[in-house]
């Protein structure tokens, strides 16, 4: 994390994607800053802070997501959102917690990769057209001529002199051949960077590593051991060379991939990505309310309400979870979890979950000013989204004032009067306003099309006056 990221600029900087919920923000920039400021005490005392974690409440669409993501985003840290209600407890059918783990540290392995790769992709061209200039000069060269000696073997005698002017005529013989190689091998280099050769076909060598042929293990509880056998079999079958032929492009890319893996360093890889995920992981757990109610007492175990609770438990506070690339501590992993709470409460959670998220913010529904501002200040804002779009058909889209303030105001009145689903609300009317547009663009190419009050209400209608809203927005 940038040491000069105070929790005033993380703010700020959500401040350009996100409307509103300044408490949710200013409480997950303080989670963030903590672990730089951990990072700088005593390692004695390091060990001892724990993360803080945080339970987001609000209506869906309010950006409770976004907060975290976006977050993710600004400090480069490893994240993963999941659903809690797509877990149940251990030994019933169900994805297991502790995959949640597992499945974050395989998306940091695939960006710390990704990483590497670009960093050492340079030097991998290099290296493969190097071998594919050497494999078009072991074409070109003609076959070993008879030795000089075997020459002369069949010849009566033989002075000293002339054997000494043949040894000097084949060094000079040699020197020439070494120049005239030299050259030819910058001729086809200059030739395969300009891709003159991309059509010539060569035969290579190429390494074919060993793959599975069927998944062994599926299911919860199983991924570890299938993982293992994997890994296990292909250890047993080495890579394999094979000759192919195939055009100097198919060969540069294959050559590329081939030197990319032996620059690239993967237990490095992993051991990094490990590291990234204990000290730097953001785990967001979504639907937490639905895991939550007074109904384990009266109709017995609850293995996808309770039961994940539990599960939960040792993971949130510190517990090693095994993986295919090494041991994971959760310690210090953030997490955040959120919840609509609409038909539950918070109190609903066992109290061992309660206590795992010491720090509450609640956030508000969204009012009729903030969907405004949502449609145009955010750097991600729709208008500028839809504006794009049409730009792409020679279509120049203006959004008023007023127009912009009729959107949200019809957002608005269909999430009072139907379910609130906060923000994406947005999505349903821009759609339905700019219907017309999106399907005969051509016929608008090169126009401006004004998006202003009539126009909003000749395409939504008088909402006020139509209470079937559902022929409008879902």
């Amino acid at each position: 994390m940038d040491p000069e990221l105070r929790p005033a600029e993380i703010v700020s900087s959500l401040d350009r994607y996100i409307v509103g919920q300044a408490d949710a923000k200013r409480a997950m920039a303080i989670a963030l800053r903590n672990r730089y400021r951990r990072m700088q005490v005593p390692p004695e005392r390091r060990q001892d802070i724990m993360p803080s974690n945080i339970l987001l409440i609000g209506p869906t669409g309010v950006g409770k997501t976004e907060i975290a993501r976006r977050l993710a985003q600004l400090t480069h840290s490893p994240f993963i959102k999941v659903e809690a209600t797509k877990f149940t407890e251990v030994g019933y059918v169900g994805r297991d917690v502790e995959s949640i783990v597992r499945d974050l540290l395989e998306q940091t392995i695939t960006q710390v990769q990704s990483q590497r790769v670009a960093d050492v992709e340079t030097e991998a061209k290099q290296r493969a057209e190097a071998r594919i200039v050497e494999r078009l000069i072991e074409a070109d060269r003609p076959q070993t001529a008879p030795a000089a000696a075997e020459v002369e073997a069949g010849q009566p005698g033989g002075a000293a002199g002339s054997a000494e002017a043949a040894a000097q005529g084949a060094g000079a013989d040699q020197l020439a051949a070494a120049r005239r190689e030299r050259s030819r091998r910058r001729q086809l280099l200059r030739k395969l960077t300009a891709r003159k050769l991309d059509d010539h076909q060569i035969e290579i060598e190429v390494e074919e590593s060993y793959s599975a042929p069927v998944e062994v293990f599926s299911g919860s509880g199983y991924e570890e051991i299938g993982w293992s056998l994997s890994d296990f079999f292909s250890q047993l079958a080495p890579p394999r060379k094979r000759t192919k032929r195939m055009s100097v492009a198919d060969a540069r890319h294959v050559l590329t991939q081939e030197e990319t893996e032996r620059l690239v360093d993967v237990d490095r890889v992993y051991d990094d990505s490990i590291h990234l995920v204990e000290e730097n992981g953001i785990v967001f757990i979504d639907e937490v309310d639905k895991i939550a109610g007074p109904y384990v007492e009266a109709h017995g175990p609850d293995v996808s309400g309770a039961g994940v609770q539990r599960d939960l438990l040792p993971i949130i506070e510190g517990s090693t979870v095994s993986t295919r690339y090494g041991q994971v501590r959760t310690d210090h992993i953030l997490f955040v979890a959120a919840g609509a709470f609409t038909s539950a409460r918070p109190s609903d959670l066992i109290p061992e979950f309660q206590g795992r998220f010491p720090i509450r913010v609640e956030l508000q529904p969204l009012a009729e000013a903030d969907l405004c501002q949502i449609l145009v200040e955010p750097k991600n804002a729709l208008t500028h989204q839809y504006s794009a779009l049409l730009a792409t058909e020679q279509v120049e889209v203006e959004f008023s004032q007023d127009g912009v303030e009729e959107l949200a105001h019809h957002a608005y009145l269909a999430n009072e009067r139907d379910e609130n689903i906060g923000a994406r609300r947005l999505f349903t009317v821009m759609e339905r306003v700019l219907q017309d547009v999106s399907f005969a663009a051509e016929e608008y190419q090169g126009q401006t099309v004004v998006i202003d009050r009539e126009f909003v209400r000749a395409k939504l209608g008088d909402l006020v006056r139509d209470e079937d809203l559902r022929r409008y927005v879902l």
